[in-house]
């Protein structure tokens, strides 16, 4: 009776070094939710929808996780720490690690039709904090998505992607590594020295990228410049000329 929740207690503590006994990871707000999911969804198919919808609203007020009583979910699915959304059509295969503050969100259909609008995640797929996986996507067989990406295409299975950032705007990563880090976004050249404060460094070389840009608009202002001076000489001769 108890080997299937011995089995999925004993699969994330392979994936959590956290904790020291199966006791700490019954506690976590992430076994619960899925708990209170397995109920939500069975009523859910059994076509009692308030039901469904009390279950998964008490499961939002004590694990702050929103998992709509719609979304399939397979074996060994675990959230680490919490804060995440998965939307009603969502697919999730087995053994899925999910970090915090994670969205598997849909479209807003114009027509106002339901559909698949949620993501699919196939086994082993990784997400990492604050990723965004947005519409009916598929992120394939053992892919990582790395912190704070945005995607709204197709992730081929194997791959690793990585999020960036651009001001206060999340959007879709370029570049692929083959490292995996689940809580931040890699950078070969870190802005911040270990105090937090700009390097000197990274200060010097923007100031020189700034120097380069005013020189090349300077060049070109001036180019400019020569191209139309013998249009607005001829321009002043032709008033000239009529007055």
């Amino acid at each position: 009776m108890f080997e299937p929740l011995i089995s999925y207690l004993d699969s994330v503590r392979a994936r959590d070094p956290a904790p020291r006994s199966r006791w700490e990871i019954l506690l976590y707000p992430g076994v619960w939710a899925l708990g209170f999911h397995r109920i939500a969804h069975w009523l859910f198919e059994a076509r009692m929808y308030f039901l469904a919808r009390v279950v998964n609203h008490v499961s939002r007020l004590l694990t702050a996780i929103d998992i709509h009583p719609g979304a399939t979910i397979g074996k060994n699915f675990f959230i680490d720490h919490g804060f995440t959304v998965i939307g009603e059509t969502a697919e999730i295969g087995d053994n899925v690690t999910i970090y915090q503050c994670v969205t598997l969100g849909g479209t807003n259909p114009a027509n106002g039709k339901g559909g698949k609008r949620h993501p699919t995640l196939k086994d082993n797929v990784i997400i990492g904090s604050g990723a965004q996986i947005i519409g009916p996507i598929v992120v394939g067989e053992r892919a990582r998505v790395g912190a704070n990406a945005v995607v709204t295409e197709d992730v081929p299975g194997g791959a690793t992607m990585i999020g960036l950032k651009a001001r206060s705007t999340l959007v879709p990563a370029e570049e692929w590594i083959k490292e995996f880090i689940p809580y931040g976004t890699p950078c070969d050249d870190p802005p911040c020295d270990d105090e937090g404060r700009p390097r000197r460094d990274c200060i010097e070389k923007l100031e020189s990228e700034v120097a380069v840009l005013r020189d090349e608009l300077a060049q070109m202002k001036a180019m400019l410049a020569e191209r139309e001076a013998p249009v607005a000489a001829s321009r002043a001769r032709k008033s000239g000329t009529k007055d």
